[in-house]
C-alpha cells in the first residue's frame, strides 16, 4: 500500500467515526498530502467504501496518471462540482467537506449542485471535517521527516557559504543579502525559499517580521536572518542572529538570555507534553530577566508542506506533542530603537530526545 493510500484510510477511519459516508477534500495541499497531486486544479472524493475518486480539469490528465495511478479520474473542469454531483448520485447520505477552505458562496454552490444531482432524491447532508487532515499531517512519516532532513541542510549549508564567502559584511543592504541567500538555497536544491526570507540589521532586528529593505549593514549592528528551504515540498526554519563588528555587553547579555530560553524550549520538547507548557518553559527564563513584554510571539508551531501547521505553540495553544512532529523553538527579545535577537531550531519530537535538524551552531557570532 502507497503513503498515500494509507493516508486516505486514516481519513476514512476518522470520519467513518463521524458517521460520515464519504468526504469532500479541496484544500490544495490536503489533496497533495492524500494523493500525491502537485497541480493546480485537484480534489478527492473519499468514501467509506474505499472507491475514492480524483477529479481533475483536462490540463493535468497526463500528471495525474503519473502521480495518482491508483484512483479512479473524473475529468471536468468544474472539479468541485463534479465530485459533489458524483456523491449525490450515490445517494451519499452524509457528506463531509472542508469548512475552512470552502467561502460561503462555495458552500452555496455545493449545496446547489447537490439538490440538482439528486433530482428529487435524497439530498446528501453536508457537514464539516473541520481541520481533520491537518490533524494527520501534523504527525510526519519517514519520508516527510527526510525531506525536512534535506530541507534544513540546504538551508544551513546556503547560510555557512553565505558567511564564508564574506557575503555579511557592512556596507551591504538587507536586500542584497536576501537575495542572495535565496540564490544560494536554490543553487543548492530547494524548490524555493520557505517563505519572504527575513533579514534585518541594527533596529529593523528588533521588528519580529521585518521585511528586507535598502536598510545598510554596519559594525556593532545585530544581523537576524530567518529563512528556510523547500525541498519536495516540505518546509525548514531557521534563525541566527550574528553581531558584525564588534559586540557591546548588552548584545553579549540579550544573546545569552535568548539562548538560555530556547534552550529551555528545546529541553521541554517530549511526547506528551502540553505545548502551553512548552511555551512556559522557555517564555519563564525571559520573564524573570524582566523582558517579558519584549517577547510577543509563540515559542513555535508545526512545520511541513506548509511553514506554519498544527501544532502551535504558545500560551495560547492547545493539544500535545506526539512522536513525529516537526515543530520549532524560536523565543526572541526586541529592543526597539536598538536590536533585537531572536534563535530559532527546526525538530522532531521522538520517543526519546528530540531530533535537532538545523545544525548551524547557536553560538554567538562575531562576524
Amino acid at each position: 500500500m502507497t503513503r498515500t493510500a494509507e493516508r486516505r484510510d486514516r481519513l476514512r477511519a476518522t470520519t467513518a467515526e463521524a458517521g460520515l459516508d464519504a468526504v469532500l477534500v479541496t484544500n490544495l495541499l490536503n489533496v497533495r498530502y492524500l494523493t500525491g497531486f502537485t497541480g493546480s486544479n485537484g480534489a478527492l472524493l473519499l468514501r467509506a467504501d474505499g472507491d475514492d475518486v480524483f477529479g481533475l480539469d483536462g490540463r493535468y490528465t497526463t500528471q495525474a496518471g503519473v502521480q495518482v495511478p491508483d484512483l479512479e479520474l473524473l475529468v471536468d473542469r468544474a472539479t468541485v462540482s463534479a465530485l459533489a454531483a458524483r456523491a449525490a448520485h450515490l445517494s451519499t447520505g452524509r457528506l463531509g467537506f472542508e469548512s475552512h477552505d470552502v467561502t460561503v458562496d462555495g458552500l452555496h454552490g455545493l449545496e446547489r449542485v447537490l439538490a440538482d444531482a439528486a433530482d428529487g432524491g435524497s439530498v446528501p447532508e453536508l457537514a464539516s471535517i473541520r481541520r481533520a487532515v491537518e490533524a494527520l499531517r501534523a504527525v510526519k512519516d519517514d519520508g516527510e521527516v527526510e525531506a525536512l532532513r534535506r530541507a534544513c541542510a540546504v538551508a544551513d549549508r546556503a547560510l555557512a557559504e553565505l558567511a564564508a564567502d564574506g557575503a555579511l559584511r557592512p556596507g551591504r543592504t538587507e536586500l542584497e543579502v536576501g537575495r542572495e541567500l535565496d540564490a544560494r538555497m536554490l543553487t543548492l536544491g530547494a524548490e524555493a525559499p520557505s517563505f519572504e526570507t527575513i533579514v534585518a540589521t541594527g533596529a529593523n532586528s528588533a521588528i519580529p517580521h521585518h521585511r528586507p529593505d535598502a536598510t545598510v549593514l554596519r559594525d556593532g549592528d545585530f544581523l537576524k536572518l530567518d529563512f528556510g528551504a523547500t525541498v519536495e515540498g516540505y518546509h525548514s526554519d531557521m534563525t541566527r542572529t550574528v553581531v558584525l563588528g564588534h559586540a557591546a555587553e548588552w548584545q553579549h547579555e540579550v544573546y545569552a538570555l535568548v539562548a538560555a530560553s530556547q534552550a529551555a524550549g528545546r529541553a521541554a520538547l517530549a511526547v506528551g507534553a502540553e505545548v502551553t507548557a512548552v511555551d512556559a518553559a522557555s517564555r519563564d527564563v525571559i520573564v524573570a530577566a524582566g523582558h517579558g513584554d519584549h517577547f510577543p510571539h509563540g515559542l513555535g508551531h508545526g512545520v511541513g508542506l506548509e511553514i506554519h501547521e498544527a501544532p502551535g505553540i504558545s500560551a495560547l495553544g492547545a493539544g500535545r506533542l506526539a512522536a513525529g512532529m516537526a515543530v520549532t523553538v524560536e523565543p526572541g527579545v526586541y529592543l526597539p530603537g536598538h536590536g533585537g535577537v531572536r534563535i530559532e531550531d527546526t525538530l522532531i519530537i521522538t520517543d526519546g530526545e528530540p531530533e535537532l535538524l538545523t545544525l548551524t551552531s547557536k553560538e554567538l557570532l562575531v562576524l
